[in-house]
């Protein structure tokens, strides 16, 4: 049977609860911005919930590493000679382990390993997000000014980049340390512990920053020509405005996973400087220090290595899964 158009507004009135013209929000169809649809498949991942809680715990107890200190009641410096043989080996069973001492000592000094390793990982994960931070924040100024303005700017930043690019980062942080160390230290002098930090993060922003930049600038150049970028212009909105109103909100989530990974390579490469021993001082806790030192008890006392070595594979691995999975979620194209 037939139905007049007029019989046809009743009744989806009707099936649509009386009101045909309800707004899209008041019958389930809500709009989210991009921030909340990265959120929602950053949610729906297993491994980026794992790996981001694994990277909150780290986190937590490099933040809390005094107030573990005093629960614990052993301090990073503190020594167990009398716990140690003849030898200078740990007594007990796994290089010491027991109720007062949960990751064993270290042979020869007797320095507790598991207080070690939670100053070892505030170590780490300052330089690191120091580092992070310094690196993100010259890269996208560079980027941004190069890509945006052009001209003899972009070649001279471009030309900086491929210089600082070309320069191998290894032997320069090797003659760097110990001439900036020697500058302002005598060679009996005591080094601090928060210079070889600083003399670290220094090194990691000089050679760090690069990636960044190019990725921020790729980024402006393929934007700056779009039209709501000459809109603001033709408003007469200046170099700020354009900058931080008009473009780079634009490009933050390449810049996020951009500082996501760059973490991770900053912590494996402090440990490899600190396991050649540039940088940090002996008794700065270290993760690739305490890896260095207990090569030459591989055979007598394993748990030395395998307590650090474990704790900056876990926090690595992690920063990478994480990475990987914020990602996929800010990639609009991603499958997941």
């Amino acid at each position: 049977m037939s139905m007049s158009p007029v019989e046809g507004v009743a009744l989806a009135e009707v099936e649509s609860g009386g009101d045909a013209d309800a707004p899209k929000e008041e019958k389930g169809f809500v709009g989210r911005s991009p921030g909340q649809l990265a959120w929602l498949r950053l949610r729906g991942d297993r491994t980026a919930m794992v790996s981001g809680a694994l990277l909150v715990f780290f986190v937590l107890v490099a933040l809390s590493a005094p107030l573990i200190e005093l629960l614990y009641g052993i301090g990073p410096s503190d020594q167990f000679q009398h716990k140690l043989d003849r030898f200078g080996m740990p007594l007990g069973y796994a290089g010491g382990v027991s109720g007062d001492h949960f990751f064993g000592l270290e042979p020869g000094l007797g320095r507790d390993i598991f207080i070690r390793l939670v100053y070892g990982l505030r170590t780490s994960l300052l330089i690191a997000f120091a580092a992070a931070v310094i690196t993100a924040v010259l890269g996208i100024a560079l980027g941004a000014l190069a890509g945006y303005l052009g001209g003899w700017l972009d070649a001279v930043i471009n030309w900086v980049t491929d210089l600082v690019l070309a320069m191998p980062f290894l032997i320069i942080a090797l003659a760097l340390t110990p001439t900036l160390t020697l500058r302002f230290y005598g060679e009996r002098d005591a080094v601090s512990p928060a210079f070889g930090v600083g003399v670290l993060i220094a090194v990691f922003a000089i050679f760090g920053w690069t990636s960044t930049a190019r990725l921020v600038r790729g980024q402006v150049i393929a934007l700056r020509e779009r039209e709501f970028v000459e809109a603001a212009k033709a408003s007469g909105a200046g170099l700020g405005h354009m900058l931080f109103r008009q473009l780079l909100p634009n490009i933050w989530a390449p810049i996020l996973v951009s500082f996501s990974l760059a973490v991770p390579q900053f912590i494996t490469s402090e440990a490899a400087l600190s396991f050649i021993g540039v940088g940090l001082t002996e008794e700065t806790p270290s993760f690739g220090r305490m890896i260095y030192q207990s090569l030459v008890y591989l055979q007598t006392d394993p748990a030395f290595v395998f307590f650090p070595g474990v704790a900056i594979f876990a926090l690595v691995f992690a920063f990478n899964l994480f990475g990987d999975a914020l990602r996929d979620a800010l990639d609009p194209k991603s499958s997941r």
